[in-house]
């Protein structure tokens, strides 16, 4: 494809030929001549194969959001001629990222890396890739298509907070079990060993000192579990940047709760996004759940989320405004702590209460781990 310096430099060549042949001019000739050469040869020099294995790797395949990610092109030279002039350009969502590719003499190879936009959350698609060759002089310019696009998953963004204590019967020795199962089980008292007692469960220190073998007796109780709600209504925030921390919020809170193995459920306004029961990896699957939630004008209010959560355990309701405290406040009784979280800008009117409602605001995640509950 002829570049605009190249069209630029055809018409000028032609415009001083039409101005200097009638006058006889033989200099005038040469020099139109000599400018269309230099366009043809141009469009020669990139119309010839390119000659290149161009593979391209994303890195990490999923990042959270503002995180860097790396695109790495190894490219090798498989022809005769060293190939110089390269520039290899992606697509990123409705970004361009242009990276120029060092000369690569016959049967080399080189590595080039440049950094992906990661501020937006959700599937980014990369590329596809394309690399345009000009010739030297800058007339003539071909591009050719590599593969096909990758997929960059931007997750939300976390930051460690505490498991919210709840349940309707606490375990004397706290949260500090990290799975399900033993989770699920507390000291009740001492009794006599039986055959049958598994050993594990044996309390050495009132064996020693009664010098019958005393067992420690378990009994079950309820498992922490929490319920998180995030308001996707479009007249809920203000800006994008309001709804990527709400966003957020919500995934610090959820995967607060899944590292420590209980269960969490995870509503938008289009319902239930994701049922977490305390297994091994669920926080995985909460972010990527995450990553692809939007606004939408058509989402239901946080209280039609809240009649299809249940009762029982934490509520951790997060909009970007205040207006939805009524919500939380409908359902304090039905769990045992209830939390709201208003995120953006610090109200001006300051922070309204609600009885038996912890509210917070929270401009950034640094004042969320600051005002969270411990």
């Amino acid at each position: 494809m002829i570049t605009r310096a190249g069209w630029g430099l055809a018409a000028a060549s032609v415009l001083v030929y039409a101005a200097g042949a009638p006058f006889g001019y033989a200099q005038v000739a040469v020099l139109a001549a000599a400018g269309l050469a230099a366009v043809g040869a141009g469009a020669l020099w990139t119309l010839r194969g390119a000659g290149l294995e161009v593979r391209r790797e994303v890195a990490p395949v999923k990042v959270a959001r503002g995180e860097p990610a790396v695109a790495v092109l190894h490219l090798r030279n498989t022809g005769r001629w060293r190939r110089s002039g390269l520039v290899a350009r992606d697509t990123c969502r409705d970004t361009t990222v242009s990276v120029e590719v060092p000369s690569l003499a016959r049967h080399t190879a080189r590595t080039v890396s440049y950094r992906l936009p990661t501020r937006r959350r959700g599937e980014t698609p990369v590329g596809p890739l394309l690399l345009e060759r000009t010739d030297p002089f800058g007339l003539s310019r071909r591009s050719i298509a590599y593969g096909r696009a990758d997929m960059l998953l931007v997750r939300p963004r976390t930051v460690p907070l505490a498991s919210l204590n709840s349940g309707r019967r606490r375990n004397v020795d706290g949260l500090a079990s990290r799975s399900a199962p033993a989770g699920a089980s507390s000291f009740k008292g001492l009794r006599e060993y039986v055959i049958g007692d598994d050993l594990r469960h044996v309390h050495w220190r009132s064996t020693a000192r009664t010098g019958v073998l005393m067992v420690k007796e378990l009994t079950d109780v309820n498992l922490p579990s929490t319920v998180t709600v995030l308001d996707t209504r479009t007249s809920a925030y203000e800006g994008d940047d309001e709804f990527e921390l709400a966003v957020d919020v919500v995934a610090s809170a959820a995967c607060a709760v899944t590292r420590d193995r209980f269960p969490v459920r995870v509503f938008t306004g289009a319902g239930e996004l994701v049922h977490a029961k305390g297994a091994p990896g669920e926080d995985e699957e909460v972010l990527d759940r995450l990553a692809v939630v939007e606004r939408s004008d058509a989402a239901e209010s946080p209280l039609h989320a809240l009649r299809r959560a249940g009762s029982g355990g934490a509520l951790v309701l997060v909009s970007g405004t205040f207006a939805a405290l009524a919500d939380a406040a409908a359902v304090r009784r039905r769990f045992d702590q209830v939390l709201f979280v208003r995120v953006g800008e610090p109200s001006e009117g300051g922070v309204p209460q609600a009885a038996g409602v912890t509210v917070i605001e929270a401009g950034d995640l640094e004042e969320l781990a600051a005002a969270w509950p411990r």
